[in-house]
């Protein structure tokens, strides 16, 4: 079930019969991302109000979490794999998945009001702190379970091929934006008249933020305080990749979905 809340014993119990169950030695370091120096920030604070434990809820068989674990450390891209959290219980998950949690999230990242941003200059400031530097980061929300090892590849990969300070996967808007109408005194009304009458193939596709990862050069993130000046390269995902969960009826959706992605992923093997 969507809403059982994560039965960890079941969980130590797959990770024994997978033969994970030492992953936390591995410090969420891998060979290849050694190369280009960089690092995963998994963001999975203890707080949520919509949906409480969403960051580890069990979702098709595992913490929500862990998908975004298991695909940064498969992809070979980072040298660490990290999680930045404030709750002791996420932290123990993200290490039995195979993360480092070197240092727990502060207070003062740890709010409602608090943003991304906050929370990956703090990881940053730290870990150089105690000595140590990446030249690339990648941003990982801890309930985007579509995130894949190839998805984080592709992103990474154009990163440092095309020497760019961000890349973001997006997704198409289903219905073009710009015949979208308000409702006014009552009534629905236009908010770009002059597009009223245009067929959709006519208006420019236009796309949104997936809400699941963001890959950084470190160095060009610092000085501009994570506002790129010269904004991010895109990977485009299809809309039945992508899912907000913020409440329950989100994750029923998002099951959905990634049964139609795993369906999918199995015919093309």
């Amino acid at each position: 079930m969507l809403l059982e809340e994560f039965d960890a014993e079941k969980y130590e119990r797959t990770l024994k019969s997978e033969g994970r169950e030492g992953n936390r030695e591995k410090k969420g370091r891998t060979e290849m991302g050694r190369e280009c120096n960089a690092l995963a920030v998994i963001t999975a604070r203890g707080g949520s109000k919509r949906i409480p434990g969403k960051n580890i809820r069990e979702f098709m068989g595992k913490p929500m979490l862990v998908y975004g674990i298991e695909a940064a450390i498969q992809s070979g891209m980072f040298r660490e794999v990290m999680v930045s959290t404030d709750d002791e219980e996420i932290a123990r998950i993200a290490r039995d998945a195979g993360a480092a949690v070197p240092f727990m999230r502060s207070g003062e990242t740890s709010g409602d009001f608090a943003t991304t941003d906050d929370v990956l200059m703090e990881v940053l400031r730290t870990y150089e702190e105690r000595g140590e530097k990446f030249v690339y980061m990648a941003c990982i929300y801890p309930t985007a379970p579509f995130i894949t090892a190839e998805k984080l590849k592709d992103a990474m990969r154009l990163l440092l091929e095309q020497d760019a300070s961000g890349v973001m996967p997006v997704v198409r808007y289903s219905f073009p934006p710009q015949r979208g109408m308000a409702i006014r005194d009552g009534k629905l009304v236009y908010c770009y008249p002059e597009n009223a009458m245009k067929r959709s193939q006519d208006l420019e596709p236009v796309y949104h933020d997936s809400g699941q990862f963001y890959c950084y050069h470190v160095e060009r993130y610092l000085a501009c305080g994570g506002d790129l000046p010269d904004g991010y390269l895109p990977i485009i995902v299809p809309e039945t990749e992508v899912q907000d969960i913020d409440n329950p009826s989100d994750l029923e959706l998002a099951e959905m979905k990634f049964r139609m992605m795993r369906e999918q992923s199995e015919r093309n093997f």
